[in-house]
């Protein structure tokens, strides 16, 4: 898939307009496993939107890679009970042995329930 999609999607997830928004959150969540490079960049970028970095946070989330694993497993210590509470979901998604020594440590440390 070309990341000219993806930018364009990126885009509509910025607009102001609520639907296009909704549109690129839609269909980035249907090819979520295509961009997985791309929203993990993005969402390191992205410091000011929150809404979006969480949309970003969840949509990395359903991408279900183990490339995710160093950013979800980051987040399990954010204050942000909303990144938290998706990097939560996105580590049980990935369901890997590693995916749950994270949220095992993360419990142990006290970060999540």
């Amino acid at each position: 898939m070309s990341n000219q999609r993806f930018v364009r999607a990126l885009q509509s997830m910025r607009s102001r307009d609520p639907q296009l928004r909704e549109d690129g959150f839609d269909f980035l969540r249907e090819h979520a496993d295509a961009f997985v490079d791309d929203l993990l960049t993005e969402f390191e970028k992205e410091q000011e939107d929150h809404g979006l970095r969480c949309w970003l946070l969840e949509l990395v989330a359903e991408a279900r890679s183990p490339r995710a694993l160093p950013v979800l497993a980051g987040q399990l210590e954010s204050q942000d009970e909303s990144l938290q509470f998706w990097a939560i979901r996105g580590l049980e998604m990935l369901d890997t042995r590693e995916a749950h020594q994270e949220l095992y440590r993360a419990r142990a440390n006290g970060w999540i329930s």
